[in-house]
């Protein structure tokens, strides 16, 4: 069977996961909002899909797979916003959709463990946005809708070591405060295994094995890098973008045993010590 993925919003997380299903013979086409991201796409092998000029309806009606990456704007999900009667009339022929969410959607648990049955009580308007996005993609009729649970997203060009680089490195103290985190690699294979083995309606956290503080991740990228550690600031009086603070304002641990039993994951970088170490010997081969 030919497969198509139109895949919208095609960032960092679709541009991994690409290279793996091209080389089995898919047709990959990617939204972009920007013109200068077409070349680039065309020279990965995607076909690129302009947002608001090319005629994205004809793709969905042609598409095997959907996948959207696209996050949430003033409260609404775009790709619904603009598509959802097209993917609704689509959702009878397609093989497999997927929502790539956050972890956001749990909200604060005080660094307590998390899994896919936990009820959903986010407490930041980012979370509640991305709740109702789910809820949207889910209640488009017949779609075979998979939700994937994403922590903080890390790989080539998007680590502590480019931080410490470039000199901004900093090893933020919050008592208690651990983060869950995912090598972009590992989504990219979580992805390809649900597409190979479609269950509609499922929903998995996509993350490593070792929830653990910003601040150790940071210490051990600079041993790595052989630099001095990057001072030690008080989450108090962190002088940190509202973003920032937002990330700071939940903790928790989230399990990840569904990708591993019910599709038969093995994580190529459980902790973000293997992670780093992949990608430094990337960097230095």
């Amino acid at each position: 069977m030919e497969k198509t993925l139109l895949s919208f919003g095609h960032g960092y997380v679709a541009q991994t996961l690409a290279p793996l299903l091209l080389t089995r013979g898919w047709t990959i086409y990617g939204t972009t909002r920007n013109p200068n991201k077409v070349k680039d796409l065309q020279d990965q092998g995607v076909r690129p899909l302009l947002w608001g000029q090319d005629d994205i309806a004809a793709i969905i009606a042609g598409a095997t797979h959907i996948m959207s990456s696209v996050a949430p704007a003033e409260g609404k999900d775009p790709v619904l916003a603009e598509f959802r009667q097209d993917i609704a009339q689509a959702a009878p022929r397609l093989h497999w959709a997927g929502y790539l969410s956050t972890t956001g959607v749990y909200g604060d648990h005080q660094g307590g463990w998390v899994d896919e049955t936990t009820p959903l009580a986010p407490g930041t308007a980012r979370g509640k946005a991305r709740v109702a996005a789910e809820r949207g993609w889910a209640d488009i009729p017949g779609l075979p809708l998979h939700v994937f649970r994403l922590p903080g997203i890390y790989g080539p060009g998007r680590s502590a070591f480019d931080r410490l680089r470039a000199g901004n490195a900093r090893r933020i103290i919050k008592p208690g405060q651990v983060f869950s985190r995912i090598h972009v690699d590992d989504i990219a294979q979580v992805l390809a295994a649900s597409m190979a083995a479609p269950d509609p309606g499922a929903i998995y956290n996509v993350c490593d094995d070792e929830p653990a503080p910003s601040q150790d991740v940071i210490a051990h990228a600079a041993e790595l890098l052989d630099l001095p550690l990057p001072p030690a600031v008080d989450f108090d009086t962190a002088n940190l973008s509202p973003m920032a603070r937002s990330f700071y304002s939940e903790s928790k641990r989230m399990r990840n045993d569904r990708i591993k039993t019910k599709l038969g994951i093995t994580l190529h970088h459980p902790t973000y010590r293997e992670g780093l170490a992949a990608i430094l010997a990337s960097d230095r081969a």
